[in-house]
């Protein structure tokens, strides 16, 4: 299988995360028929997820996404402005958010955030070629890689 990349600049409002999925998704399908339906949603919650903290932190700067797919890896990368990396916190049970990245430390394979000289860059990874878990990872601070 080739090597395929998406690239979105968005902007920060409560719209980007559906744009990016529904356009995400689009594109992960047409790279690979062969993914299965459960590979495309946690993608596309990776990518909601993500997006979502993203836009919630970035103020006025834009968003970016890249989604990568080769023959191993399906990638999703979110930039933005802020310098400030996440911290998941475990969230009051009455609380209406807070749990995304326990989401995502929950379906990816890897993730971690960096710094970047304009913001920083969040990324998660699900490992094309392992079968998928029936077990519940536990929730890990949000610096796995």
């Amino acid at each position: 299988m080739e090597a395929h990349q998406l690239t979105l600049t968005l902007p920060p409002t409560p719209v980007a995360a559906t744009a990016a999925r529904h356009q995400a998704v689009s594109a992960i399908v047409g790279w690979d028929k062969e993914l299965s339906t459960e590979m495309v949603r946690t993608a596309e919650l990776l990518v909601s997820e993500l997006i979502t903290n993203a836009v919630q932190y970035a103020g006025t700067g834009s968003v970016s996404l890249a989604v990568c797919l080769d023959e191993a890896v399906l990638r999703i990368e979110v930039c933005d402005t802020s310098p400030v990396l996440p911290q998941p916190a475990l969230p009051d049970a009455d609380s209406e958010g807070g749990r995304g990245l326990f989401l995502v430390a929950a379906l990816a394979d890897r993730y971690h955030a960096e710094p970047t000289e304009t913001g920083k860059r969040c990324w998660a990874e699900i490992d094309l070629t392992s079968k998928p878990s029936q077990e519940v990872a536990c929730f890990l601070p949000f610096q796995r890689s």
